[in-house]
């Protein structure tokens, strides 16, 4: 924005002593005309540069949202692949668990019949 009121600046003080209040030869305009031509090129300035920040934007907000998307989905994934991998130690350790026990339990009726 600062860079705009800059290059209006540059272009008001650029008109007002570069044309005289009479029609300048080169150009046939005058400086109200120069002023004017001025302010209508710097109101296109202004329009293209609110249109590409907008589009910037939008851009950025559809990307960050995609990014979020997709940072969920993983976080899902990995969730579920832990909670897979949970049951399946769980299932282990419930094996060897009633393994000991039966292997516990047939010394101890092998020691009882001896």
């Amino acid at each position: 924005m600062n860079k705009l009121l800059v290059a209006l600046g540059l272009a008001a003080t650029v008109a007002l002593v570069g044309c005289k209040k009479e029609p300048a030869p080169e150009t046939g305009a005058t400086t109200g005309e120069h002023l004017e031509n001025a302010a209508d090129q710097a109101g296109h300035d202004i329009a293209t540069a609110t249109e590409n920040a907008a589009s910037d934007t939008a851009t950025a907000v559809d990307n960050a949202a995609d990014a979020t998307s997709q940072a969920a989905d993983n976080a899902a994934a990995h969730a579920e692949n832990a909670a897979h991998d949970a049951k399946e130690a769980a299932k282990d350790a419930t094996a060897a668990a009633a393994q000991a026990v039966e292997t516990g339990a047939a010394n101890v009726k092998e020691k009882a019949q001896q």
